[in-house]
Parts: C-alpha cells; structure tokens; sequence
C-alpha cells in the first residue's frame, strides 16, 4: 500500500484505464480497510489460542500420581470455556464474573478432576440464571442495576490449616432447606424434565471429597444466591 501510494504521488496523473481500475476494484476502500482486517485476524488468532490452550489445560488427562497445580489456572481455563454462555441472549443480560482471587492456590491433586467440578459449579450458576430469565422479561432483568446478574469466584489460603479455599457464589433465587439437604444426593436435581441428571454435584462431592480429602459445603439462602465452597488440603 505504501509502494501504491508512492506511485499516486509520483504519478498524479493517472491514465484512464488505471483510473477505471482503481474505482473498480475499489482501491480508496481496500486501502482504508485492509489494515483494520489484519487487526481483527490478528485479534481472531489471539482468541483461539487463549482458548485452545484453555481447552488443553482442562481437559489434561491425569496421572496417577497428583501433581502440584495452580488451581486459579484451571479455574480461569474454566471460565474461559463457558465465556458463551456468560454472554447476553435474548432471554437475559450478560451475566458478570467477579474474581477474588488471594494468593496462587498451589495444591496436591488431580487437575482433571478439579476442573470438573469448578466446570459443574459455574456451569449450574449459569443455570439458575437462565432459569429466572423464564419468569422475568428481558427488560425486568436488564433494569434490575441494584441486583444484577453476578456470579463471584473467591479464593483463599488458609496457611495456618494448610487449606486452600474456592468459593463460587451466585446471587440467583436460592435454594430452600429441603432441596439444600439433598443436593449432593445420586440423581437428585432441582432442574426440569431433560434439563438436568442429578448426577454433577454428586460427582463433585466425590471428587473432592473421597479422592482429595477436602469438602464441598453449600450455603443458600432463599431470594438471596447460592455459595458452594471447596477446601482442598495443601
């Protein structure tokens, strides 16, 4: 483009045939735009390795023995993952992650494994959400500044425990006793017909409980959101 614009100020007086071809392939556009579409490639390829490699730290098979991992990686891989269905659809807004993070979670474990659960986690925060969209109208939720749709991941290192903290809190419709009681129970779900096979929670709490010695605890308050907190030892 430089070369071609050398030639305009050297020659600026172009023949009728260069002149034709120029508006015809339109020339003044190509010019202004090319560079702009360069950008966005650039911008596109940015964005599939950022998830490429989020999907290869999730998905990393596990050996048999555990490893030392930053767990703030699996759960960024993770949020990365379901970036889609954070974002706003004609049902409801964009749903916000806020992240808390305290200092690097390093711990003894199975990677795999935990980001599983951290993907079951976010993913039914997500749920609960798109859930209420079905009895609220787009324009109700959108208004609703004092209360919007958030989901918060906080992480904690409790050195003097030897204990490492993931907190991962909705501020959906909440969760009545009875249904808090039975969470963690083999195919118990509180979704609809088709929407859910009770089998993720279950499957978390297994996780971390049998295989990593930590525990999950859940904490709900009707109206208010849900916060499942996983301690995991160091």
């Amino acid at each position: 483009l430089k070369h071609v614009s050398l030639y305009q100020a050297t020659y600026s007086q172009p023949t009728e045939t260069i002149e034709n071809n120029a508006k015809e392939i339109d020339l003044e556009f190509i010019a202004e735009d090319f560079s702009k579409l360069l950008e966005s490639m650039t911008a596109a390829n940015d964005r599939i390795t950022a998830i490429s490699n989020s999907l290869r730290t999730f998905s990393r098979a596990d050996t048999e023995q555990k490893t030392s991992t930053n767990l703030h990686v699996g759960l960024d891989s993770t949020l990365l993952i379901l970036k889609y269905r954070l974002k706003p659809n004609e049902h409801r807004p964009k749903i916000r992650v806020v992240k808390n993070y305290g200092e690097p979670l390093v711990v003894e474990c199975f990677p795999g494994q935990l980001n599983q659960v951290f993907m079951n986690l976010l993913a039914n925060a997500i749920d609960v959400f798109d859930e209420a969209a079905q009895h609220s109208s787009f324009d109700e939720l959108e208004a609703a500044t004092e209360n919007p749709q958030i989901i918060t991941v906080t992480t904690k290192l409790h050195a003097t425990q030897k204990v490492a903290e993931i907190c991962i809190r909705d501020n959906g419709t909440g969760m009545s006793d009875a249904g808090k009681a039975r969470i963690f129970e083999h195919l118990y779900t509180t979704k609809g017909v088709g929407q859910g096979t009770g089998l993720g929670l279950a499957i978390a709490r297994q996780i971390v409980s049998e295989t990593h010695g930590g525990q999950i605890i859940v904490n709900s308050t009707l109206g208010e959101g849900t916060e499942f907190c996983i301690r995991l030892p160091l």
